[in-house]
């Protein structure tokens, strides 16, 4: 073993061991034990050491621990190691610092060494490759780009609860296709996330923070919303980040919460919303003109909010659960059921039937649980990890329905 130790330095482990005829297992498995004789002699501990029985996981240092350009510092174990060899293949010292002095050169310094190469070459000099050159400027930590990247902040997702109608709201707009290539119509939409009921909408030519500033004024003013009670949510559009409606919502009383940019989970209710308008049976591929496009969304919206039988909340209509009927409709239900089970009740093998649960709460993003946070009981939760939405069922409060005239080619429509 002792031939094998010093030709490894100058050969390399596998040449030494293949001309001496010793395994290379055997080799490393003798150094790992005399190491850690050598160690506990000391009355070092064996693993600090590689003791044996265990890996040895020094390696050949760096040159940034000791300097570029610089040799290895020489080992303290009495006799040659692998800790101390070196590549026969590597570039000495003095040629590492040659190369490091030429990139550090007026000339070259503010050149990339891919252009130092290739430039040298053309003079009739090699000193190194490219990737020897890379690998010189990363020990010296001199590879990182010169100015200082923009570092995005980090951004936390939006966690909203509501317990009760006009508690939180998310609005979004979305563009209906025009007539023609490149013209559109944009749609703005006002939801109430705990009982889906739109609350507002409006139809204009164009997106534009004086146009969402209006339907929200006129919206809060007409669901009597007070001050310190509303949270509105959206994404981060031009028209939902912009000075007027921030300004507004402050003076409102309103608080404001947006979206993680390019997070369109954290918008839901928005999205599901508008993929249930435009997949509607008699949904247009292009309206002919604004008139048309309001004419639409006003029917649609009327069925929406009284006819439609909205999975997330029990089944029933938005304006049931928005105007505080919804437990009357599921008493209803229930006797209806009840006289289902009493006419026949073999038909029910497991149970009494029982109509979907009721709303109790909606969420935007809801906490994690931990291993110490109570979950809530199996059958009053409804999950839906498609929209990362969890959804507890729920209660009432009033709303109104009023229809607003145009003005300046803008018609609102506060619900």
């Amino acid at each position: 073993m002792a031939s094998v130790a010093e030709l490894a330095p100058v050969v390399g482990v596998a040449a030494a061991c293949a001309a001496v005829g010793v395994a290379r297992a055997g080799f490393y498995r003798h150094e790992r034990r005399r190491v850690g004789r050598a160690a506990a002699r000391a009355g070092a501990r064996p693993r600090d050491e590689g003791a044996a029985g265990g890996r040895r996981e020094q390696l050949l240092p760096r040159p940034s621990d000791h300097g570029v350009g610089e040799p290895p510092p020489p080992s303290t174990s009495g006799s040659p190691t692998l800790m101390s060899r070196v590549h026969p293949r590597a570039l000495s010292a003095a040629e590492r610092r040659a190369v490091v002095e030429v990139l550090h050169s007026p000339r070259f310094r503010d050149a990339a060494p891919a252009a130092v190469y290739a430039t040298l070459l053309d003079e009739g000099v090699y000193l190194a490759s490219e990737r020897t050159m890379y690998r010189l400027l990363a020990a010296a930590g001199e590879t990182r780009a010169r100015r200082d990247q923009l570092s995005h902040p980090t951004y936390r997702a939006p966690e909203l609860l509501a317990t009760a109608p006009n508690r939180v709201w998310s609005w979004d707009i979305t563009k209906l296709l025009g007539p023609t290539t490149w013209t559109y119509f944009h749609l703005y939409v006002i939801l109430d996330i705990y009982s889906r009921y739109v609350v507002g909408w409006m139809v204009a030519h164009r997106e534009h923070a004086d146009l969402a500033e209006r339907l929200i004024a006129e919206t809060v003013a007409k669901q009597a919303i007070p001050p310190g009670q509303l949270t509105l949510h959206a994404d981060r559009g031009s028209s939902m980040t912009s000075k007027p409606v921030a300004f507004l919502l402050a003076d409102l009383g309103v608080t404001k919460t947006h979206s993680r940019p390019h997070v369109s989970n954290d918008n839901p209710y928005s999205e599901a919303h508008c993929k249930t308008l435009k997949y509607r049976p008699d949904f247009p591929d292009r309206f002919a003109s604004i008139e048309q496009a309001r004419a639409f969304c006003r029917d649609f919206f009327r069925w929406y909010n009284t006819e439609h039988r909205h999975a997330g909340i029990g089944l029933l209509p938005p304006a049931v659960v928005h105007d505080g009927h919804a437990q009357v409709a599921y008493d209803a239900r229930c006797h209806v059921l009840a006289a289902a089970h009493a006419a026949h009740p073999e038909r029910f093998v497991r149970r009494a039937p029982r109509p979907p649960q009721l709303p109790t709460a909606a969420w935007i993003n809801p906490p994690t649980p931990t291993g110490d946070s109570p979950t809530p009981p199996e059958d009053v939760r409804q999950e839906f990890p498609a929209t990362g939405v969890s959804n507890l069922l729920t209660g009432s409060v009033h709303a109104h329905r009023l229809g607003w005239p145009r003005a300046h080619g803008v018609h609102i429509v506060c619900l």
